[in-house]
């Protein structure tokens, strides 16, 4: 674990060496916080949870199985699958949106997963949408 810098310059000079990556993981994970909603990395297992973070991907399950979008959702700690069972798309979840979902958490395939969640797309000025 690395230490904070303790003085302004130094805070400045760490500031300046971190790659752009983590200064977006940095600032999801501070609005989750700001907000009250749960860090991914903190979800257990079988609990019902409410987390906010942005789409990084999205897959669609072959035609063979059950339709099912799943889309994976970052907040700057850890990565969420959200699954919706029986959807090939839903308006407006697409890679780079902003979201809230809400629902149980389980580990699928060893993945932390959301089945069927509820959800609210965040506009970019963080306002929910309908």
């Amino acid at each position: 674990m690395t230490r904070e810098p303790r003085s302004a310059l130094g805070r400045l000079g760490r500031r300046l060496l971190r790659s752009s990556d983590q200064i977006d993981s940095d600032a999801l994970a501070r609005e989750s916080t700001d907000l009250g909603r749960q860090h991914i990395g903190d979800l257990v297992p079988r609990t019902v949870a409410s987390v906010r973070g942005e789409i990084r991907s999205i897959t669609l399950r072959p035609s063979d199985e059950v339709a099912a979008l799943d889309a994976e959702l970052w907040d700057g700690t850890d990565v969420l699958h959200l699954v919706w069972l029986g959807r090939r798309s839903i308006v407006g979840v697409t890679p780079g949106v902003k979201l809230q979902a809400t629902g149980r958490v389980s580990r699928h395939r060893d993945v932390l997963t959301m089945f069927n969640p509820s959800y609210e797309i965040i506009g970019p000025d963080g306002s929910r949408g309908h």
